[in-house]
């Protein structure tokens, strides 16, 4: 389970007690990584155990930038990726996704042909409304079908802030995960919710609870809802055969906040970039019974060790015919080892950064363009560091920019190229970064092109509610990625 643009530090409080507990009764990581600045590809990463440059959720239209599927985007995940419920469903688990799939909205894309047996949510994000005549409004879907559209059905006041969309995405899992255990049915449930994600909701009795006005809101009945899913599993009597981690698909997008977004802690800048507020996120794995209480494990993470490690436990064999870039973290979990693994940090089709131990390697630079920053877009708001945060895409190669994120969690002062350190440590970054780009094979570019004509005008089921729209007609073109 897991929500995105979270942050990834708050205080321990009445704001997040059951957050606190699990974490208390499980592991936490706090050198977790999502696999990318952005929603998108970090979700086709977790899925697929892969970079977004080896499974093709990222551009090539510019260099480095950022991309995802709004509803014009033609591409989504491909055919030839094989997704871990895939895997899981041929062993017999049920699959079920809750709430937003962003892997593509076209019917080829759709998560029922990529492994899951069921569905409530969307494949977009819920923004709007629109007019549906220009732009439609954004569907959700049960399985197959259409059963609404964002702001008709499905509606997000943006005065107030209520929705009560959460409480309908806990109702969802709670139902399944009953009829699981009842079943006695071994089951894959992905609650991917985006109550976080601008704009930001909650339903009504959690509006106005929070010291941290909406976004905390939405984050207390994120909250709420994880305490109730734990507690159904230990009511059922099925926790101790249960997995769960909880993680976010990025840091909290600081273009949003205060009101519309979270922190970041004492981590540079945020979402959209690849510093560590844009990757580091939160990481917590629960299983009573076989995770031990109240542990802190200091391994390097990244959202795509959960395709392997959910393989691992499921007792199933990874793929051998790909690169898989997620390692198992089961030897961590279940018995406290760690091992050393890179972090690569990727922006689009660029790798912009790596992280070994507890060094990091900048090879490239850039939060985002004079241009956007003129215009009030600031990825990196009160936190400039000249060098380091560059309103242009500024190449290190021959002279990375080292830091060291245990001294300097905020990458604010790097280390001298004349030290001893800075020797040992880029040779030692150097040599898995040969090793890595020397073995990369990029995947087909799924994020270069663009065409009103696939948006989401008549999504399957649209007839039987009277929802369907009439589509332009198709005028595809190179989707523009501004940062």
């Amino acid at each position: 389970m897991g929500w995105g643009d979270l942050g990834v530090f708050g205080e321990p409080s009445r704001e997040t007690p059951n957050l606190d507990k699990m974490a208390s009764e499980g592991m936490l990581f706090p050198n977790f990584y999502t696999a990318n600045p952005l929603c998108s590809p970090s979700r086709a990463a977790l899925l697929t155990g892969r970079l977004p440059i080896r499974n093709g959720f990222y551009t090539t239209n510019s260099h480095a930038r950022n991309a995802y599927t709004p509803q014009e985007i033609v591409g989504g995940i491909s055919d030839s990726e094989i997704l871990f419920p895939e895997l899981l469903k041929k062993a017999g688990y049920v699959n079920k996704i809750i709430g937003k799939w962003h892997l593509g909205h076209r019917p080829s894309y759709h998560p029922l042909r990529h492994g899951f047996d069921e569905w409530f949510g969307s494949a977009n994000c819920h923004f709007g409304p629109y007019d549906n005549k220009q732009i439609p409004n954004i569907p959700l879907y049960r399985d197959w079908n259409m059963v609404g559209r964002y702001y008709e059905e499905f509606n997000i006041n943006h005065k107030t802030g209520e929705s009560n969309l959460t409480q309908i995405y806990l109702q969802e899992a709670l139902e399944f995960i009953y009829s699981q255990a009842v079943a006695q049915q071994p089951f894959f449930l992905y609650w991917s919710i985006d109550a976080t994600h601008a704009p930001v909701y909650a339903s009504r009795p959690f509006l106005g609870t929070s010291n941290r006005g909406l976004y905390g809101d939405a984050v207390r009945e994120i909250d709420f809802s994880i305490g109730k899913i734990l507690n159904l599993l230990n009511l059922t009597g099925i926790a101790k055969d249960t997995f769960v981690f909880f993680t976010s698909d990025n840091g909290a997008a600081l273009i949003s906040a205060p009101m519309q977004g979270g922190s970041n802690g004492p981590f540079l800048c945020g979402k959209q970039t690849t510093f560590e507020g844009g990757m580091r996120v939160p990481g917590i794995a629960w299983w009573p019974g076989h995770v031990a209480p109240g542990q802190v494990s200091y391994q390097l993470g990244s959202i795509m060790d959960l395709f392997t490690t959910s393989l691992s436990l499921a007792g199933l064999e990874i793929p051998r015919d790909r690169a898989i870039d997620g390692i198992d973290l089961s030897p961590v979990i279940l018995e406290s080892k760690e091992t050393e693994r890179p972090i690569f940090y990727y922006r689009g089709n660029e790798l912009m950064a790596v992280r070994l131990g507890q060094h990091k390697a900048h090879y490239w630079t850039w939060s985002n363009s004079w241009e956007e920053l003129s215009q009030g877009i600031n990825f990196c708001p009160g936190q400039n560091i000249t060098g380091v945060t560059t309103h242009m895409q500024v190449e290190h190669s021959i002279n990375p920019l080292l830091f060291h994120l245990g001294r300097d969690p905020g990458e604010k002062y790097s280390i001298s190229v004349l030290s001893t350190e800075y020797e040992d440590a880029v040779n030692r970054i150097s040599s898995v970064v040969q090793q890595h780009r020397d073995s990369m094979v990029p995947g087909e570019p799924q994020l270069n092109v663009c065409d009103l004509a696939v948006m989401n005008w008549s999504p399957h089921g649209c007839e039987k509610l009277g929802k369907c729209l009439t589509p332009p007609q198709s005028n595809p073109w190179k989707c523009v990625w501004p940062h």
